[in-house]
């Protein structure tokens, strides 16, 4: 059988992390869960304990953790260029790139990504379009999954005045592949490309396939395209840890900076999804049996008390006070929606 159709495909992820140190276990027990069998992970100025759980991690054979080898800037592409070459992602058969804050909610029967997958055909490529999960009121931070903690989400066919929204890919490991970037593989000059299908099965549309336009490069139209999955997308989490998240940076892009627009944008709670949460007893035992682990145990709780800590120092600081006041005041609504609605004559 193909790389398609194999009964158990054998995927890696690759991740980038920086002081996400609560959220890591969350993370790659659901993803093992889900059907991920190899991690690369990398992270680079870890002050809050990631890079130390990750290595105890590591040392139970659960992941691979690597320096970013970007220089000052570029983390995101520098890391996926230099994972092409790990042995997880050589011996894989799909290969999937995704931030710890993402999470693919696959809706097919079995719910795992073997079941994606067949449900796809014999895909090479396949894009889940995103769906950002609002802040919603929730103001501290608490040890438990945020795919537990976080329901409310905008209309799955539009984001703010999008109607095309961003996608993360599953990438086939005999695409031809050019290289990869952070939400979908681009192909060699003239290769030909074999099925590529949105998280419905359907085809994505040609400007997209060919990254003929740059509006285009990274979204498809969100009408139709979760049928089969869609990818929860988790990027303010509680209203505390958003203030680490601020003071931290992005991960990904240096000079990125996480505002009140950024917040705004994605605390959309116009409907509820609560979908994932057929995962969630299995989550649990996965998380279980993580932190049986006395080692892993030990460097999450670490990871724990850092950020509690930083979450406190934040607080005390006035520009952090401020911003939280202004972004528990904030419309519940995208700045593009809030506009509309002023243009229209609706309360802001």
């Amino acid at each position: 059988m193909g790389w398609g159709m194999t009964q158990t495909p054998r995927i890696t992820a690759i991740t980038c992390m920086r002081n996400e140190g609560p959220f890591v276990l969350e993370w790659i027990a659901y993803h093992r869960l889900i059907g991920a069998d190899g991690f690369v992970i990398y992270t680079n100025d870890c002050d809050d304990g990631t890079d130390a759980l990750l290595d105890r991690l590591a040392a139970r054979g659960l992941v691979a953790h690597l320096p970013n080898p970007a220089q000052g800037r570029a983390y995101q592409m520098a890391a996926l260029k230099h994972a092409r070459s790990h042995p997880l992602v050589q011996r894989a058969n799909w290969i999937w790139v995704a931030d710890v804050d993402e999470f693919p909610n696959i809706h097919a029967p079995g719910h795992r990504f073997a079941d994606l997958i067949a449900s796809c055909g014999d895909a090479q490529a396949i894009s889940l379009s995103f769906r950002h999960f609002a802040n919603a009121g929730v103001d501290h931070f608490d040890d438990l999954p945020v795919t537990a903690q976080f329901t409310r989400t905008h209309n799955p066919d539009l984001w703010a005045d999008q109607t095309a929204i961003e996608v993360k890919t599953l990438t086939r490991r005999d695409f031809p592949l050019r290289y990869f970037g952070a939400h979908r593989p681009f192909a060699r000059p003239g290769a030909t490309l074999g099925r590529w299908c949105d998280g419905s099965g359907r085809p994505v549309p040609e400007a997209f396939l060919h990254a003929a336009h740059r509006r285009r490069i990274h979204k498809i139209p969100a009408r139709g395209a979760r049928a089969l999955a869609t990818l929860n997308h988790y990027p303010l989490r509680a209203l505390d840890s958003y203030l680490v998240k601020v003071d931290r940076g992005d991960v990904n892009r240096a000079g990125r900076a996480f505002d009140l627009a950024y917040w705004q944008d994605r605390n959309d709670t116009a409907c509820e999804d609560r979908s994932i949460a057929r995962l969630l007893p299995d989550l649990h035992h996965a998380l279980d049996d993580l932190l049986a682990d006395p080692d892993i145990a030990a460097a999450h709780a670490h990871c724990l008390t850092r950020h509690r800590a930083r979450i406190a120092a934040l607080r005390a600081r006035p520009d952090m006070a401020d911003l939280r006041a202004r972004l528990r005041a904030a419309a519940p609504y995208p700045v593009a929606e809030a506009q509309l609605r002023a243009e229209l004559g609706y309360p802001t």
